[in-house]
């Protein structure tokens, strides 16, 4: 989707060339990674936005915004060879100004809070909160409204930019001075890694996440894709969509994905959970997650196509959304709309409201501690 969401940048991906004698070796420095960076726009409040396309040495090629850390492109291959672009991109920065969250970063927490704020060692904090007291992604001033710092590097083959953010004491309601790095490393192997760092000076909560939205088709919907989650459990919600503080087992359900299904054959199922959402809106308890350690959580794999994600996170679990509120307003730079079902988000993340459920992992972050937690997104192409 997004600017070349449904064209193709290139009838056949270079490895193919090649091995149909059709392009000559190129040099080591044809093929070597680039991370380059360029102005993108200007904000309604006149802050210049740089973007940085990040390029391996097989052809995979991401472009993140310094506006939310935005992901506007992710070049892949299909199993025929043709590059499409697999993210949501949308038309400019004035429509993702408009668009919090769309396709970027989450904090300081990512996900939903209830009651209207948290407390933590017996005081409370408020924060910035609908009238029904929730809030969403860290409120109106959360990370996708935020500009980062980025820098960009290259080593071994891989090409990526870390952008740095250092949110205020007290910004959006939440306690500490909060350093942020995030980095975004795309790698030899086809491989888009993000790795969040933080720290802060008072105690403090803290669930990061990217909002980035997939379709490996490049265009149309994400219905025909298949999605396996490995996941025993969910944290069901209500009706408004938040958690109830169980964790539930997901035999017998419509989220019951420990096997691929059809996405379209879900989305309409009949149960409470998904007509819920509307679709997909749920957190998954990712099987051996939040121990440190990267674990398998969610493949997708689009049959037409041939191409394959895997998500793998250190995290603990892992938020399905299957773009359920799209109805056409939003429109690609080629003017196409985005309708319900055009992408998949895959939020690695801790769990919705954790901080007002004590039973669910702890999101604090004291002083001296650091906050470490890294995805991959791994693309690939079955035959």
């Amino acid at each position: 989707m997004a600017v070349a969401a449904n064209q193709t940048r290139a009838a056949l991906a270079p490895a193919l060339l090649f091995a149909a004698g059709l392009l000559c070796a190129p040099s080591a420095d044809a093929l070597a990674a680039t991370a380059t960076r360029a102005p993108y726009g200007v904000t309604a409040a006149g802050a210049p936005v740089e973007i940085f396309t990040l390029k391996n040495d097989h052809g995979m090629t991401v472009k993140v915004l310094s506006y939310g850390g935005v992901i506007t492109q992710v070049d892949v291959p299909d199993r025929q060879g043709r590059i499409q672009n697999v993210a949501l991109e949308l038309a400019d920065l004035k429509t993702y100004e408009a668009r919090a969250n769309f396709s970027s970063l989450l904090g300081r927490y990512a996900n939903r809070i209830s009651n209207g704020g948290f407390s933590i060692d017996g005081v409370r904090h408020d924060l910035p909160s609908s009238a029904e007291g929730v809030s969403s992604h860290g409120g109106p001033t959360g990370f996708s409204t935020r500009l980062w710092t980025g820098t960009p590097f290259k080593r071994h083959g891989a090409a990526g930019v870390t952008l740095a953010y250092t949110a205020a004491d007290g910004e959006g309601g939440y306690p500490g001075t909060l350093k942020v790095a995030v980095t975004y490393t795309v790698t030899r192997q086809n491989v888009l890694r993000i790795d969040y760092r933080a720290t802060t000076d008072k105690p403090t909560v803290i669930n990061l996440s990217h909002h980035v939205y997939f379709n490996l088709a490049g265009g149309g919907t994400i219905y025909d894709q298949t999605a396996q989650v490995l996941a025993q459990s969910f944290t069901p919600i209500n009706a408004r969509k938040l958690a109830t503080g169980e964790i539930a087992p997901v035999a017998g359900r419509a989220l019951d994905l420990r096997e691929p299904v059809r996405l379209g054959d879900r989305v309409t199922a009949d149960d409470p959970q998904i007509k819920f959402a509307n679709g997909f809106d749920h957190n998954f308890v990712v099987d051996g997650g939040g121990r440190g350690k990267l674990v398998p959580a969610v493949r997708v794999a689009d049959p037409a196509s041939g191409r394959t994600l895997e998500v793998a996170t250190t995290q603990p679990g892992v938020q399905l959304f299957t773009a359920n509120s799209f109805n056409g307003t939003l429109k690609t730079p080629d003017g196409r709309p985005l309708e319900k079902g055009a992408g998949l988000a895959i939020e690695t993340q801790h769990f919705a409201d954790s901080p007002n459920h004590p039973n669910f992992p702890s999101t604090v972050l004291r002083p001296g501690r650091t906050f470490r937690q890294t995805t991959e997104f791994r693309f690939g192409v079955n035959p």
